[in-house]
């Protein structure tokens, strides 16, 4: 009885540990297409944060005197990259979840000022014309469409990762191996708005 007792124990010894093993290649796996599509984000991030202040001088070389917006969009590109040019303190030089997650709200910290900064041109007629600053708009426009599907694969790519860390029997090698659950990037309700096509829109306190 006691050598059968042993001989189940040593079987479902053995099982966990297959288990665990064939789960930490499978995280590993999935945590790998995480990082990937994270790269893709800070690309294109790090390439907005440079448009923005382009087309901000842009438009103060025309004369544009916006000076609250300009502030905002300083203010925001700061705390982005300040986000991004932290060291990565997780494992094999990746950023941890929570060093992913302060990006995310730096990010989101742009809030509606980028809608703010490219209906400029209905305040100041002049920039119609500003060869400059329309093609810096056209490609911040293009950056956005990028940033979305680069937000749309990595949070694909997360999902996925999350659900199989969750699961029986991988998060036994989850918690063995300290595969911690990847952030969602997700948009503010402001950034979502679409800013009023007025001067007093462009502040964040209208004039009366």
């Amino acid at each position: 009885m006691k050598s059968r007792r042993l001989a189940i124990l040593f079987a479902i010894a053995v099982l966990s540990l297959t288990a665990s093993g064939c789960g930490y290649n499978t995280l590993t796996t999935k945590h790998q297409n995480v990082r990937a599509k994270w790269a893709d984000i800070e690309t294109q991030l790090q390439r907005r944060g440079d448009l923005l202040n382009n087309l901000a001088e842009s438009a103060k070389m025309a004369g544009v005197q916006e000076q609250e917006v300009f502030g905002k969009i300083a203010e925001a590109r700061s705390r982005l990259l300040n986000a991004t040019s932290q060291p990565p303190q997780g494992e094999a030089g990746d950023r941890t979840p929570e060093q992913r997650q302060a990006i995310i709200d730096a990010d989101n910290s742009f809030g509606g000022t980028i809608g703010r900064l490219l209906v400029l041109q209905e305040a100041y007629p002049q920039l119609q014309s500003n060869q400059n600053f329309r093609a810096l708009q056209d490609e911040v426009a293009g950056t956005e469409n990028r940033i979305a599907t680069a937000r749309k694969d990595y949070n694909a790519a997360a999902q996925d990762y999350n659900t199989a860390r969750a699961r029986f029997p991988t998060v036994i090698s989850a918690k063995l191996y300290g595969f911690k659950e990847e952030p969602y990037f997700s948009a503010e309700a402001a950034a979502r708005q679409v800013p009023q096509l007025n001067s007093n829109s462009l502040r964040q306190t209208p004039t009366k």
